[in-house]
């Protein structure tokens, strides 16, 4: 990607020759808050050859284009332009699949949706992308298996309002939005959703979908906790953090993946089992379902050591669906004032895989300025810049569900100093 802004092609700050060069190589030009005239004028001279023009918040007589076809303007005000209208009836619908997921990603405004508009335009006019194999459903094959094997299942859910709900929103999304799919799921979640998904999804995978956890960025956990060498023990009790002196072990303050880590009043607590060697992390989490109504959901994760202190695999069954997940410890202050913990996973059957990071705190508040460099630099270690995370709303977390199971165990090694004092020695 080379970036230019609308100064390149005015007057005297031009520096047309490369950005001529650029343009006529380009298999994508995305024109961003474009509104002056001469820019205006100077891109609709100069990109008749480029094959996909995407404009966003701009001029609404900037053309767009997917696949060297005219995508025409709806209406003033949209956020990409125009339902597709096409000579060729093929090209018609998958452009207007591809303008809806293009137009939905980038109305959330963060970089991982951003850059899911340009992956979403890739895959469908210049090459395939490995990570969107999953965007199409199987077609008729699918549904012969839906009906094989679940046929009790799918009448249950079909008889039940939340997961009827729940399909016709998911029926909306793209397979590979995760944002808009994680929503529908956590907004209408049932027993009956959960068994439609663990017949349909997880036991027959009749989707034919298959995702892989990520290998990328490439995060190594932090090696010392307050001067001496981290070790599996030592690791686990940074998980358990503050539960014991708290309800909680942390506070979820700010997150970078928009599908997981949006929601209010997120609330993590490890702890270890009865059984040697178990250990537990359950979220506790406020959503704010599609109908309007803001509940409680919470989910449990068994956790096992990975190879090196600070990492760690978890898995899950989330409505039906496994998800398997490699998290780690990126850094940790020695008075447990905050810590930022980095997650990469997939749900293998549901197509979806996923990375983020979540910066946590006793309180939920922001690490005080005095942490502020040693923070960013935990981040960037995630290839995550300040600017990609945002905010949880923790201001009206009223009656959390936080109670344990009555065998769970805490420390280990790691003594917890009180909120009081977090400049004691310990």
């Amino acid at each position: 990607m080379v970036v230019y802004d609308d100064n390149a092609c005015q007057g005297e700050n031009a520096i047309t020759e490369p950005l001529h060069r650029d343009v006529r190589q380009a298999n994508i030009l995305l024109v961003v808050a474009v509104t002056d005239q001469e820019s205006i004028r100077w891109i609709q001279s100069n990109s008749q050859d480029v094959a996909n023009i995407i404009c966003f918040d701009s001029s609404p007589s900037l053309t767009n284009k997917l696949g060297g076809s005219l995508v025409q303007t709806r209406a003033a005000g949209s956020i990409f332009g125009n339902i597709i209208t096409l000579p060729q009836p093929k090209k018609v619908k998958e452009s207007e699949e591809v303008a809806k997921s293009v137009n939905e990603a980038w109305s959330r405004h963060n970089s991982d949706d951003i850059r899911f508009c340009l992956l979403v335009v890739v895959n469908a006019f210049i090459k395939p992308v490995p990570v969107l194999k999953n965007l199409r459903a199987k077609g008729f094959s699918t549904l012969s298996c839906m009906v094989k094997n679940c046929g009790p299942q799918i009448l249950n859910c079909l008889l039940d309002e939340n997961c009827r709900k729940a399909l016709q929103c998911l029926n909306r999304c793209s397979p590979v939005d995760q944002v808009c799919n994680y929503k529908c799921i956590a907004s209408y979640e049932s027993r009956e959703l959960e068994e439609f998904s663990l017949c349909v999804l997880q036991k027959h995978n009749c989707l034919e979908l298959d995702a892989r956890i990520p290998e990328k960025p490439v995060v190594f956990p932090m090696v010392q906790f307050r001067g001496e060498e981290l070790d599996h023990e030592t690791a686990e009790d940074l998980f358990v953090g503050w539960l014991g002196r708290l309800e909680w072990s942390w506070r979820v303050v700010a997150g970078q993946n928009p599908a997981y880590d949006q929601f209010p009043c997120q609330y993590q607590l490890f702890y270890r089992g009865r059984a040697k060697g178990s250990f537990w992390y359950e979220p506790v989490f406020q959503v704010r379902t599609l109908d309007g109504d803001l509940v409680w959901r919470r989910r449990r994760y068994r956790v096992k050591r990975g190879k090196r202190p600070g990492t760690f695999d978890f898995s899950v069954l989330d409505n039906g669906v496994v998800s398997n997940e490699m998290w780690t410890i990126v850094d940790v202050a020695d008075d447990l004032g905050w810590g930022l913990f980095h997650y990469h996973g997939a749900a293998r059957v549901a197509g979806q895989s996923y990375t983020g990071a979540v910066l946590v705190s006793p309180t939920g508040l922001y690490p005080d300025g005095s942490q502020h460099r040693r923070v960013a630099a935990a981040l960037e270690r995630c290839s995550i810049k300040e600017w990609e995370v945002f905010d949880v709303d923790n201001c009206s977390c009223h009656n959390p569900p936080l109670a344990l199971p009555e065998d769970s165990r805490l420390h280990c090694k790691v003594r917890v100093v009180s909120l009081e004092d977090t400049s004691a020695s310990v």
